[in-house]
C-alpha cells in the first residue's frame, strides 16, 4: 500500500528526531521508503507559547496494515523520547498517518485521510511536493485546492532538504 506519513518535532534537535524517525520506519522489514519532502517551519498550532514545529511528510510503500503501522509510528514515537504531555503540545516528535491508499476509516482511535489533514497548512505543502494530483478521499477535492482554501501562508516557511 501507499503511504503517506506526516513528522514533526519541535523540542531538542527538531531535524535529528525527524531524521531518526524515518531512519527507524525504514528499518522495518514491512516498510521501504520511497520519498522525503522537505523541512518546513510552522508556528504552533492549539498551543501558541511554544516553540516552533519544524514538519515534513514521507512517502512509503508498506504491507502492514493501518492498524500495525499506527503501533509502530507510537512505538518509534517512545523509543525517540517523546514525553506524554498535553494535547497540541509541544514534542519531541510526532507521527501521523495521512493517507493510506484511498481508504477511509474511521475508529476511536485511527481516522484516515487524518481527520486534520485539510486544515494544516504544514501538512499539505510538504505532502503536495510528494503527491501533486492527490485528490482527498473523503472531501473528493485536489489536495492544491484545500491548500489554496486555506488562504494566508506566512506560518509556515520551507526551512530545507533534511540531509
Amino acid at each position: 500500500m501507499r503511504v503517506y506519513v506526516g513528522l514533526g518535532s519541535n523540542l531538542g534537535d527538531r531535524a535529528g528526531f525527524i531524521k531518526a524517525a524515518i531512519e527507524a520506519l525504514a528499518r522495518t522489514p514491512q516498510i521501504r521508503v520511497l520519498r522525503c519532502a522537505r523541512l518546513y517551519e510552522s508556528a504552533p498550532v492549539g498551543v501558541p507559547q511554544q516553540p516552533w514545529f519544524l514538519n515534513t511528510v514521507i512517502e512509503l510503500e508498506t504491507t502492514l496494515s493501518p492498524r500495525e503501522l499506527l503501533a509502530l509510528c507510537k512505538e518509534i514515537e517512545r523509543a525517540l523520547g517523546r514525553q506524554p504531555r498535553e494535547r497540541h503540545g509541544p514534542r519531541e516528535i510526532d507521527l501521523d498517518i495521512l493517507l493510506y491508499d484511498d481508504l477511509v476509516l474511521c475508529e476511536p482511535d485511527l481516522i484516515l485521510p487524518h481527520p486534520e489533514l485539510h486544515r494544516r497548512r504544514f501538512v499539505l505543502m510538504p505532502l503536495l511536493e510528494l503527491a501533486p494530483h492527490q485528490i482527498h478521499p473523503v472531501m473528493k477535492q485536489p489536495l492544491r485546492q484545500l491548500l489554496a482554501w486555506l488562504g494566508d501562508p506566512q506560518e509556515v516557511n520551507v526551512y530545507r532538504d533534511l540531509n
